[in-house]
């Protein structure tokens, strides 16, 4: 892989019960586990960052294919749901749902413009294999 752009992030503290921080400062918050979790809650959690961060990254990959249809992606948006569970080893595993949002574009193109972006995304590339990602045109 030809490196464009590299992200550095510190996690301080009681892990999940800790703080985060990027190198650069821009995120600077504390962690916590949900109380669906048997946590205080009260702070964000990995699992929305990690969705936040999905989203945001497949939008901008949709943004790229569509442009290059000449696709109009007015009020577009990305939806990314991040649920955690236990697997088969004892150990935990996450699941994604990506539902899009296209209201100037058809169905159908709409469709073949995600499955396109899941193509681009480097998040979709990261977890391909690895994690259940699941895709719902709106």
């Amino acid at each position: 892989m030809n490196t464009l752009y590299t992200a550095s992030a510190v996690a301080t503290g009681d892990g999940r019960n800790g703080h985060v921080q990027s190198t650069d400062g821009l995120v600077d918050t504390d962690v916590r586990t949900p109380t669906e979790l048997g946590g205080p809650g009260g702070a964000t959690n990995p699992e929305q960052l990690f969705a936040a961060g999905y989203a945001a990254c497949f939008h901008s990959a949709l943004k790229l294919v569509a442009g290059q249809a000449k696709a109009d992606t007015t009020d577009s948006e990305v939806v990314a749901d991040v649920s955690l569970g236990a697997n088969d080893n004892g150990g935990f595993g996450l699941a994604v749902q990506l539902e899009v949002t296209l209201p100037a574009i058809e169905r159908e193109q709409a469709e073949q413009l995600v499955a396109k972006a899941h193509e681009v995304c480097p998040y979709s590339n990261a977890t391909r294999g690895n994690i259940e990602v699941t895709l719902t045109v709106a």
